[in-house]
């Protein structure tokens, strides 16, 4: 059997730009670039939204991304951008808490049968 390795694809490399406006958050543009590093003009930049929401547990990171073909137009649409992610991400947290809340966890040794054999159990409850 042969190991796997992380091998990058030179056909798809990007070349990457911060742009902030040290309020709201970041804006990454991912560059189309050659294997030499020279700009890849057949393909479009990918836009990349960042920032923080403060919630009452703590701080929540948001990424998502914002479908432009100019930085301009990825400045217009942040915002719409940014409420969507936050949006999935909410739906997401809410779907990974249904699934915790729906879980069973079952002790080790299994369910009693007998409760009232139990040594934590059997002084509180009395079977009939």
């Amino acid at each position: 059997m042969r190991e796997e390795t992380a091998q990058m694809d030179p056909e798809h490399l990007y070349r990457e730009e911060i742009y902030t406006d040290l309020k709201t958050g970041t804006i990454k543009q991912l560059v189309p670039v050659t294997a030499t590093g020279a700009p890849d003009p057949a393909r479009q930049p990918v836009f990349l939204g960042q920032a923080t929401v403060l919630t009452p547990m703590g701080s929540l990171p948001l990424s998502f991304e914002i479908e432009a073909k100019t930085l301009r137009e990825a400045v217009e649409k942040y915002a719409q951008a940014a409420e969507r992610g936050l949006k999935e991400t909410l739906e997401e947290l809410r779907r990974l808490q249904q699934e915790q809340a729906t879980s069973l966890v079952i002790p080790r040794g299994g369910i009693p049968t007998d409760l009232s054999a139990s040594p934590s159990l059997g002084s509180k409850i009395k079977l009939p």
